[in-house]
């Protein structure tokens, strides 16, 4: 990802507190690097959550350039915003499947839902049986998580009432695993071992559909997982998809501008409820970024900054306000901090994963949690 080296104010954002920079490039490398992981399995995109974020149509345009052509998103709604920016060739599914009287509105934006229940599934039937016509769709199989997707019973029952699908192409059966993150989980080799289950038992019923199991912790655990296609998300914009070194590319930087800074004397407090105050003369540097702009609150006291061409860490002090939080820079000395400057949350020095795990949470809610109030800035081709 390439950036300015300066901390000087930069006038392209001088309209917003913080600046979040989105690497297309870096976005597109990630792609190519699991797609050409899982051949011949096929890469899919997954954008719910806006693009993670990042904006959906943004991600997915130039995820379609490079050779993408299924798409999964979480919500009706969310398909149909997306679909007026992609090809008539790109599939768009729909993971939460459709409501009761919902259904139309898939058809009518040409959207695949994901049946996830005999009732999903009865609603498809019945639009099916208006239309006249038999209506693509995905199946989901519950294979441990105890979330999305058909039960063993539920499978059974449509295995043995194969009249239960008429009207009802099956383009896809995916489930997904609980804890492939932790590659040595006992629940990842039974899921793989369920859901080879599942597609025996729906043979009959369906037919050879292709199949769809790991998403992006999952395809870290090799060929087994693969199946016919593979649902990246998180691992796409940069967060780790394993317990080891990160393979991917960073996507996202954020940075924040300083307001002020000041020196105090030690027993001053800094932030509310007075939960830091300073042992020795310190230096404060307040920034304008703070929870609403999806820097999360739990990261007061534990999370660091860095200057973008400098390493040294800069402790987060205080509690995190809605709207700014609190830099320890004694460390800098009386190393001149302008305001304006920028300074970096998630950087070079700082992965976006360490700056989760400082909030005690995942990359993957830290970077669906940046908010809008960032002025974006894109590096790299807009498809």
């Amino acid at each position: 990802m390439s950036h300015a080296s300066d901390t000087g104010p930069d006038p392209l954002a001088l309209e917003s507190g913080g600046l979040l920079t989105i690497d297309l490039d870096a976005l597109a490398a990630n792609y190519r690097l699991l797609r050409d992981r899982v051949v011949p399995a096929r890469c899919a995109a997954v954008v719910k959550a806006d693009g993670y974020g990042l904006g959906a149509p943004l991600v997915a345009r130039r995820l379609q350039a490079e050779g993408c052509r299924d798409f999964f998103v979480a919500q009706l709604g969310e398909g149909i915003a997306l679909r007026p920016h992609l090809g008539d060739d790109c599939r768009i599914l729909v993971l939460n499947g459709p409501f009761p009287g919902s259904a139309a509105f898939f058809e009518r934006h040409r959207l695949l839902p994901v049946l996830n229940s005999l009732e999903q599934i009865a609603e498809w039937q019945a639009l099916s049986a208006m239309l006249g016509r038999r209506l693509d769709a995905a199946m989901q199989t519950d294979t441990g998580m105890s979330r999305y997707g058909l039960s063993g019973t539920d499978l059974r029952r449509i295995a043995d009432e194969p009249h239960r699908l008429d009207g009802i192409r099956p383009s896809l059966l995916m489930s997904h695993l609980g804890c492939a993150d932790t590659p040595g989980h006992p629940m990842n080799r039974q899921q793989i071992e369920r859901f080879c289950e599942h597609r025996a038992l729906l043979r009959g019923a369906l037919g050879d559909v292709p199949a769809s199991l790991a998403a992006s912790s999952g395809i870290m655990l090799g060929p087994e997982a693969h199946f016919d296609m593979v649902r990246p998300g998180a691992a796409l914009y940069g967060v780790n998809p394993g317990p080891g070194a990160n393979p991917m590319h960073p996507v996202v930087r954020l940075q924040g501008r300083v307001v002020q800074t000041r020196w105090i004397e030690p027993g001053t407090s800094v932030g509310y409820g007075a939960r830091f105050t300073a042992q020795r003369r310190t230096r404060i540097a307040t920034l304008a970024v703070g929870y609403a702009d999806g820097f999360l609150r739990a990261g007061g006291g534990a999370g660091i900054a860095t200057l973008p061409d400098d390493p040294t860490a800069l402790p987060v002090v205080g509690r995190i306000s809605m709207d700014c939080l609190g830099l320890d820079v004694t460390a800098l000395g009386d190393r001149e901090l302008a305001a304006g400057s920028l300074i970096d949350l998630i950087g070079p020095h700082r992965p976006l994963d360490d700056a989760a795990a400082a909030a005690g949470t995942i990359g993957y809610e830290m970077l669906t949690a940046l908010g809008s109030r960032h002025q974006r800035r894109v590096f790299g081709q807009q498809a």
